[in-house]
């Protein structure tokens, strides 16, 4: 089986240079989030959910709400999500967030909310509000647990042994932290294969390991090298690489505009205390203007 790790720009020895970033929400979409991607989307869920033997999940219906088009792909604030039903009418709901916003928490439960509430018609009753589980792969340091890998139930305060419902579920894989671990389990943990072969910096050995051991992350790869050969699908992914970048750049960008201003203003705030302390010991004008650089304006609005 030949396997297809890059995109398809060569080196002068003939070899791939880029691995395409399976993060990548657009690319992630591709190869978990189309009709057709049933099998790899079935185990990653049963890698996530801990779904084993008579518990293992069979069956999973995507349901595709996504229209990709040159204003989605390239917009910064765009969520490329994953939407799914399990065979027990329980919903799914998959997010890739690469950058840290500050609102990984209330943004994961609006998600989990919509997708309880939506498919409750006028006039049903409550009792056929499904299951949501919510999964958010993030490549940031989100909770401060030991784990790269947590989940949240509704659980009583004082008596963890009582959960009020099983109709929420929330999970949150952590990028950063899984890369972290001085030791992967590709052999037992599925889990940690899945999370082997998303990470884009993991080796190609490695990648290559996991694609031969697992056949779901296999038709993964595959999904992948379609991307990689098709123009308009590499486009899209590319488009999205970019929309990314600047949205990290403008963010950083801000940030230093923002530590700059403060510095600034810092200074120009100390500038003026010192101009009042030295107008009470009765220090002159001319001689505060010269200390502070403050103008003759400014010190008059002081003093």
């Amino acid at each position: 089986m030949e396997i297809k790790l890059f995109d398809g720009e060569k080196s002068s020895a003939g070899k791939p240079l880029v691995r395409l970033n399976p993060l990548n929400d657009y690319l992630f979409f591709k190869v978990m989030g189309e009709k057709g991607d049933e099998l790899q989307l079935l185990a990653f869920l049963n890698a996530v959910l801990k779904r084993s033997g008579s518990n293992r999940l069979v069956s999973v219906e995507i349901l595709e709400n996504k229209t990709f088009t040159a204003e989605v792909i390239g917009d910064k604030s765009s969520i490329l999500d994953i939407r799914a039903v399990l065979e027990d009418k329980t919903r799914v709901n998959i997010e890739v967030q690469l950058r840290n916003l500050g609102n990984m928490d209330r943004r994961s439960l609006f998600y989990w909310s919509r997708e309880y509430t939506r498919s409750l018609e006028a006039g049903k009753d409550y009792l056929e509000l499904p299951n949501v589980i919510a999964i958010n792969i993030v490549n940031f340091e989100f909770l401060p647990t030991g784990g790269f890998h947590t989940s949240f139930h509704l659980w009583e305060d004082t008596d963890k042994a009582f959960m009020l419902t099983d109709a929420l579920e929330i999970h949150f894989v952590d990028m950063v932290k899984f890369r972290a671990l001085q030791k992967k389990d590709i052999q037992n943990d599925t889990l940690h294969r899945w999370l082997s072969w998303f990470d884009k910096d993991s080796s190609p050995e490695l990648v290559e390991e996991v694609v031969k051991m697992d056949a779901a992350i296999q038709k993964a790869q595959e999904r992948v090298d379609y991307v990689s050969i098709d123009k308009e699908a590499l486009r899209a992914y590319q488009m999205r690489e970019m929309a990314l970048s600047d949205f990290t750049s403008g963010m950083n960008h801000a940030k230093r505009e923002g530590k700059i201003e403060g510095k600034i203003e810092g200074k120009i705030e100390t500038q003026k205390e010192i101009a009042q302390n030295l107008k009470r010991i009765g220090v002159s004008k001319e001689q505060i203007a010269a200390v502070t650089g403050l103008s003759a304006e400014e010190l008059e609005k002081l003093c």
